[in-house]
């Protein structure tokens, strides 16, 4: 082998990938900042926003009345409540033409997905100030595209992430507690998923290996959620901002948006799109879903029982589902886990990232060995 063809073989071997938001900005009352914020950034004129309900209630007032001061036209539009083709190309129609600057969503995941999308496809940068610490969506540069009727209908994935992220945990802490909750799923999973890949030596969701910082941050969010969810919990049960409830909140966007995208994802997430088959699922939330798919991922691994006992515990004790039941699944219905098993086991679905393959029978089985488990616990 010639020194050239050395080369080439070493360029022919993956690269390792590691993305984040440019900005990121957390703290009680950080909505009076936006409008400093955007314009260290260099925005100023108008700015459509895509509002979900709390932000319409809670956050419009402060940007109506703060934003002018610093140059900035608040376009406020109320997000329609589902990332779907259609709610991206209404507001992509009504920001056309308009002279806008940058989209910023405002709300829980979906208004995430939806703004970036509208960005995306108008060219311009996105903010994202999220209501809710209920998925790690906020720092991502992708969106879920769900169908009208509410079941997982693909990906979309951007060259640029969001320009700012900015929580306010004021308004997370005013949040119901099952916002907060299904956040911890979503992100208990993180570091779980983001070591499955780097032991297959897959690629995470940027095309790229992992780096040593992507799965280091994404140990760093689960031991977070371990050791500070339920007092996180009781914060918001209390509407106040603390200490653990700041860590958490961190964990659920920043830590777990890093952690899940540069260290990529495995069956949790796989299984979670799988239950969206389900009609009855609709009415749980991403994390809730997702957290159960944890379950069925450690089952389906075969990881130490007492591993797979603390996370049951665990979820158990902040009020994440254990069993199939509380993501609204019969287990008992054959017709139910074989949708689910058939769609987390589509060509390209991310339960392939497993350094095994991973069948339609091997996951239907771990999904009622997981139930089962999560029944002797309730």
């Amino acid at each position: 082998m010639s020194c050239t063809d050395n080369v080439v073989c070493i360029h022919q071997r993956p690269l390792s990938v590691f993305a984040s938001p440019g900005r990121y900005v957390q703290g009680a009352g950080a909505t009076h900042e936006l409008g400093r914020e955007l314009q260290r950034l260099g925005l100023v004129g108008r700015v459509l926003f895509v509002a979900g309900r709390t932000a319409l209630r809670d956050l419009a007032p402060i940007w109506q009345s703060a934003l002018p001061a610093v140059g900035i036209e608040a376009v406020i539009e109320a997000f329609g409540g589902e990332c779907s083709i259609a709610e991206i190309d209404r507001l992509v129609a009504l920001g056309q033409g308009k002279g806008i600057c940058a989209v910023v969503g405002a709300g829980g995941g979906k208004a995430s997905d939806t703004a970036r999308a509208v960005a995306d496809a108008l060219g311009l940068p996105a903010v994202i100030t999220p209501t809710l610490a209920s998925t790690d969506s906020p720092c991502s540069a992708l969106s879920v595209i769900y169908t009208p009727e509410g079941s997982v209908e693909g990906m979309r994935y951007y060259n640029r992430h969001p320009l700012l992220v900015l929580v306010d945990t004021e308004v997370v802490a005013r949040a119901p507690k099952r916002q907060l909750v299904g956040g911890l799923g979503d992100a208990l999973s993180t570091w779980f998923e983001a070591r499955t890949v780097r032991e297959s030596c897959h690629q995470n969701t940027l095309g790229g290996l992992p780096s040593n910082t992507s799965t280091a941050l994404a140990k760093l969010c689960c031991e977070i959620l371990l050791a500070d969810g339920p007092a996180a919990c009781a914060a918001v049960e209390a509407r106040a901002t603390t200490p653990a409830l700041e860590r958490v909140v961190e964990a659920n966007n920043l830590l777990s948006g890093l952690g899940f995208e540069s260290g990529g994802l495995a069956v949790a997430h796989a299984v979670h799109n799988g239950i969206t088959e389900i009609p009855s699922s609709h009415d749980y939330i991403h994390g809730e879903k997702v957290a159960f798919g944890l379950l069925t991922q450690l089952v389906l691994e075969g990881r130490p029982q007492a591993d797979i006992a603390e996370i049951y515990r665990y979820q158990k004790a902040v009020g994440l589902p254990i069993t199939l039941a509380e993501v609204g699944v019969d287990a008992n219905s054959d017709d139910q886990l074989s949708r689910i098993a058939i769609r987390s086991c589509i060509p390209g679905e991310s339960s392939h990232n497993e350094p095994f393959p991973v069948t339609v029978s091997a996951l239907m089985s771990a999904l009622r060995a997981a139930d089962q488990l999560g029944r002797c616990l309730v």
